[in-house]
């Protein structure tokens, strides 16, 4: 088997995902590596890291729907929103029980926005606002649209309150718990973060960072969220060379074409039926 493919890696706490990239990039004597969807070093849970041919897939795997499960203390706030950051405000915490908190959750169902945070990698003017952050700026930021699917309480015990909610692409669950802290009256911050999937990629599917080898790396194929088109011998150099092909779909904008693994990425041309090539995968 050849070193490419992706890795469904299920990051510890303490490392960045570049940090994660850079032990792939070293184990597989690689530096095509990259990953879909960063986790801050605090954070737990999947990772999907592209290896070699793999990472030009990263791309086309859906990553609009993402599973967390989180831990909210509540009454003291941080300049980070969780853990790794210096405490800046403690506030009383009301009295509460599980229907109020059931209750305060289930408002964040649904379409909203929502402001990033300063610690966040988004990038104004060609830099990443946590290190704005770091030297002690605060940069307006605009509100982005979220949309939470699901949310339920799993645990309040001593002022920690743990939820599990699958959100939208780019929502914050450092906001969102701040978020659902001040709607409960009071201050908090993330104390744990964990990613348990994204799309339909489950996390019984992760593996141990210590535990990676060659044996696992995945074909990307089943992975990839578009039309699947698998194609023959005869027509495969076509693909590969980037020669327009023709199918017989009306609707289907994009298409993945394979034959055991992926080959290309086709776009609808204005002709009827012809297909151009947007990303060779091989």
């Amino acid at each position: 088997m050849e070193n490419e493919g992706i890795l469904i890696i299920d990051k510890p706490v303490g490392l960045t995902s570049r940090a994660i990239d850079n032990r792939i990039g070293h184990l597989f004597s690689s530096r095509h590596v990259g990953h879909l969807g960063t986790l801050d070093p605090f954070a737990s849970g999947m990772l999907i890291i592209g290896v070699n041919k793999g990472n030009k897939a990263l791309t086309y795997i859906d990553d609009s729907k993402k599973t967390y499960r989180a831990t909210l203390i509540l009454g003291k706030k941080t300049d980070s929103g969780d853990l790794t950051g210096n405490i800046i405000e403690e506030k009383e915490i009301p009295m509460l029980d599980k229907a109020k908190i059931e209750d305060t959750l289930s408002s964040f169902l649904g379409e909203s926005t929502q402001i990033p945070p300063m610690r966040s990698a988004i990038k104004i003017n060609g830099e990443a606002l946590y290190k704005k952050a770091i030297r002690g700026e605060e940069i307006e930021r605009k509100p982005r649209d979220i949309t939470v699917y699901s949310i339920k309480l799993l645990d309040y015990e001593d002022n920690r309150l743990t939820f599990e909610c699958e959100v939208s692409r780019g929502t914050y669950i450092r906001t969102l718990g701040e978020d659902i802290a001040s709607k409960l009256g009071t201050i908090g911050y993330l104390e744990s973060l964990r990613r348990l999937s994204i799309d339909s990629i489950k996390e019984e599917e992760m593996v141990n960072l210590d535990d990676i080898d060659i044996s696992s790396l995945r074909n990307p194929l089943p992975y990839i969220s578009l039309r699947h088109v698998e194609i023959d011998a005869s027509i495969k150099g076509k693909a590969v060379n980037g020669v327009r092909l023709s199918f017989p779909f009306k609707d289907e904008r994009i298409l993945l074409v394979y034959e055991d693994k992926p080959i290309s990425v086709y776009i609808k041309t204005e002709e009827e039926g012809v297909y151009k090539a947007e990303r060779g995968l091989f």
